[in-house]
Parts: structure tokens; sequence; C-alpha cells
């Protein structure tokens, strides 16, 4: 099994799932981005917010493949670049963190330790960058896939609590801990980045 992680760019923006190709939630503020949605533009505005943010900070994202075949990826951010952050009652993010926005592997290959690679060459970009830790916003009543991910699960790969809130706590991860992440992280892994914007079963006709 051949696998390789690539920086995330216009070039490969395609290699998202669908539904996240064009998902403007983080990368805009609430009313832009449904303006967006209604106009049908959020996909130029992806595009647009990607190439912004490699021109002006770098890297934002990697993405996973297996055998050529995308199977996952991460995206960050700056808060500074990421909008929605500020509509949540938790927020800021610290300024020596960079923002999870969010993260996905596609559920046929949980289980294979690529999560846990995924995670760690985030952590290893970012601590080359001089970051310390990377925080997120996350869902404590979480039901179904979304742009949130889920607090418990957060919180079950190392995540600590920094402000409470009974829906929408802000979590924070020490980057140096990820560097040494032993593999019984990896199932706690898995449940986090498959739990989010799972592609919907094809079902027969």
């Amino acid at each position: 099994m051949g696998r390789r992680l690539v920086p995330l760019t216009l070039d490969n923006l395609q290699d998202l799932p669908p539904r996240c190709r064009s998902c403007v939630f983080w990368e805009l503020d609430p009313v832009t981005g449904e303006a967006a949605v209604r106009a049908g533009t959020s996909a130029l505005e992806k595009e647009g917010w990607i190439s912004a943010v490699l021109l002006d900070w770098g890297s934002c994202g990697r993405v996973v493949y297996v055998d050529d075949v995308p199977v996952g990826f991460v995206l960050y951010a700056p808060p500074a670049y990421v909008p929605r952050s500020t509509a949540f009652p938790t927020s800021p993010v610290s300024p020596d963190a960079v923002q999870l926005m969010t993260a996905f592997i596609l559920p046929g290959y949980q289980g294979q330790g690529l999560g846990r690679v995924l995670v760690q060459t985030v952590a290893k970009d970012l601590l080359r960058r001089g970051f310390k830790a990377i925080e997120a916003f996350g869902d404590a009543r979480w039901k179904e896939p979304a742009c949130l991910l889920p607090a418990d699960h957060l919180l079950a790969v190392g995540f600590k609590t920094v402000r409470q809130h009974p829906t929408h706590p802000r979590l924070r991860l020490e980057l140096r801990s990820t560097l040494s992440w032993r593999e019984d992280v990896e199932m706690a892994l898995d449940r986090l980045l498959g739990a989010v914007q799972k592609e919907p079963a094809l079902r027969p006709l």
C-alpha cells in the first residue's frame, strides 16, 4: 500500500469529498456564506480562500492518498483567516494556536494509521512555523456529520477544554504531544476523522 500526504492546493482541491469542495462554512462569515450558497458561488469562494491563504500564510491543509486514491484531508489556518470562528461564544482562538477547521478519513480506510500520520504531519508543519498548539471548536451535542468536530472525540485524542460551553466548547491540543502518540490513539482518531463529512452510501434502486 503506497500512501502519501500532499499539501492542499487549487490543483488537488477536486480530490476532497464533493460536499467539502464547495463548503464555505469556515471560510466565510455566516451572512456572506449563506449569500454565496444562494448565489451558487460557494465553490469559487472556496478556491479564492485557499488561494489567498496559500499566498499570504502558506500551506493550510493536507490531502492523504493511498495508491493514488484520495482518502482523506485536514484543513487548518490561523483564526484571522477563518471568519466563522468569531461567531462562536467561546472565541477567540489563542494567539499561539492554529485552528483545526475540519478533517476526514474515508470509512473504508480507517484503522490503517492514516489519521495519526495526518495529524502528526500537521503538527510537524506548524511546529516548524513557530506555533505551539492547535485549537478547535467542538460540538458537544454532535449527532450527525457536519463541519464541526465532535467534542467528545476531540477529547479522546488528547485535546483539553480551554473554555467550557454547553454546545461549543473550545479545545486545545499541544502540538508536541502529537509527535509521540501511541497506536492506542488510532481508534479514537478513526472515530474523530471518520465522523466528519461522511459521503452518503449508495442504495440499490
